[in-house]
């Protein structure tokens, strides 16, 4: 496996505290609910969690590729979005249903938006404001707000500096319910007691993880495993036996799980034996946790992770609530549904039941069938900017050094003159300010798009620079508390 080490040095991340509504009412600006749908309402019972966090995020613009537009969505106060030096701008999140919007959050940095205004749209196309003002003080602003939308827009007008608007984070909250809207949620929301954080004492090492069977029934308790070996470490329980595991520092670990079925004598008396597997990744420092799910070799079991720190904020990341819903054999018939032809073997036999593997594990390596699938786009890639480095070889290998090159080839983007430098390097910054362009056309990776289609925030590690962007599962946060660890069928 060849992803990148996990060993990333980790800014804070941003305190997600109880909301509470501010006592300043919106100065709103009126506009035509009446001609695309929207509604204003009060706010009532404004929830808690932050509905934007590692949501779909897109900008007007970007200063530099440094300060991508997910940056204010990531929940780190550590990174930050920052447009252009021009009025006007915005800044526009995806919650992926319609909801009810209650509240939000903005976090300015210095260079902040002295005239702006808050916006619910169902389409992404017609908006309505749900709150505005032309004499923003920055720095931390908590609004009280009152609409229902899928798509929420920060639209600044009038800027506060000689620079563009800059936001350390954007967060949105919800009355809790996501409307039917004609979208659903997608699997965008946990059903009730998913994530169950009940029994879980005070870490006496670094966090405390709690495992969760989320097999629907299919699977009991006594058929769930985890393992985690580190030095002298070596433990194996089943989730009946030890559904908590209080965690100590150790660096570039994995923790496995396994079903073992009863009555399956393969694995009985060894449950890492099963050929029903799948683990996370995780570098954990005395008071810090970086770890992510990871799809880079292959699908095995669902499995999600939701992270709790000291100061309140969660993280989650993993496969939507929708994949943990159905079972096994649909989510290996989605795949093959929605894939390219070249790409439904990898859920067939002889991978399928056990494993959806990676491309390069199902005839993309060298001497396979599809080794020059990526070879057309390649070319494009190269020509249109003048590259001068060796091309990738089977499966798009070979560009371990040029994590953006790697990711445009896989993603299917890039190919525009300017786009690279003859080195290699990106020179177009704002590549990766819009999902919504990626895997459009093929040849492309269509592994990793299904993860990501199918990804809670649409986070998903399908190949190994798939953090290019930001667009990956890993986390990080200091002073953890718990990690809940669920695992599906």
């Amino acid at each position: 496996m060849s992803k990148r080490s996990l060993v990333h040095c980790a800014a804070s991340l941003l305190a997600l505290s109880t909301f509470q509504c501010s006592a300043d009412e919106p100065s709103a600006s009126r506009s035509s609910t009446e001609s695309n749908g929207l509604e204003r309402r009060p706010a009532a019972a404004c929830g808690t969690a932050n509905v934007a966090l590692n949501r779909p995020t897109t900008a007007s613009s970007l200063e530099s590729g440094a300060f991508p537009a997910n940056a204010a969505t990531d929940g780190n106060t550590g990174t930050r979005w920052s447009s252009q030096f021009a009025d006007p701008q915005w800044l526009q999140v995806d919650l992926g249903s319609v909801q009810t919007i209650c509240g939000a959050r903005l976090q300015w940095e210095t260079a902040y938006g002295r005239a702006y205004q808050i916006q619910v749209s169902n389409d992404g196309s017609s908006w309505a404001d749900i709150y505005s003002t032309t004499n923003s003080p920055g720095g931390t602003e908590s609004l009280t707000l009152g609409g229902t939308g899928r798509y929420v827009r920060l639209l600044g007008t009038q800027r506060a500096t000689q620079w563009g608007y800059s936001l350390w984070e954007f967060q949105v909250f919800t009355t809790g319910g996501a409307s039917d809207g004609g979208g659903g949620d997608s699997g965008a929301n946990p059903p009730a007691g998913f994530w169950d954080a009940s029994g879980i004492p005070a870490p006496q090492n670094v966090l405390v993880f709690k495992f969760l069977n989320r097999t629907h029934g299919v699977r009991k308790d006594t058929e769930l495993f985890w393992s985690f070996k580190s030095g002298s470490i070596n433990e194996t329980h089943s989730f009946a036996e030890r559904p908590l595991y209080d965690m100590p520092a150790n660096s570039a670990g994995r923790l496995y799980f396994y079903i073992c079925i009863t009555g399956d004598t393969t694995c009985a008396s060894d449950p890492t034996k099963s050929k029903y597997f799948d683990f996370i990744e995780h570098t954990i420092g005395p008071h810090q946790y970086n770890g992510n799910t990871t799809r880079v070799d292959a699908f095995g079991l669902k499995i999600a992770m939701l992270l709790r720190s000291q100061d309140g904020s969660e993280l989650t990341v993993g496969e939507d609530y929708g994949t943990f819903a159905e079972d096994r054999a649909v989510t290996f018939q989605k795949f093959v549904d929605s894939v390219p032809s070249e790409f439904k073997g990898l859920a067939r036999a002889p991978n399928a039941p056990y494993r959806i593997v990676e491309p390069g594990a199902g005839g993309f390596n060298a001497g396979g069938p599809y080794q020059h699938y990526y070879d057309s786009y390649a070319n494009a890639l190269w020509s249109a900017n003048g590259i001068t480095i060796p091309k990738p070889g089977p499966n798009g290998d070979g560009l371990a050094a040029y994590p953006d090159l790697s990711a445009a080839l896989y993603r299917h983007v890039g190919a525009a003159p300017g786009t690279f430098d003859s080195a290699g390097h990106l020179r177009d910054h704002q590549l990766w300010s819009n999902p919504a362009t990626f895997y459009t056309a093929s040849p492309a990776n269509y592994y990793a798009k299904f993860w990501h289609d199918h990804a809670i925030g649409g986070k998903a590690y399908g190949f190994p620079y798939d953090d290019v962007g930001g667009y990956s599962t890993f986390i990080s946060h200091d002073n953890p508390r718990y990690l809940l660890v669920a695992v599906g069928w």
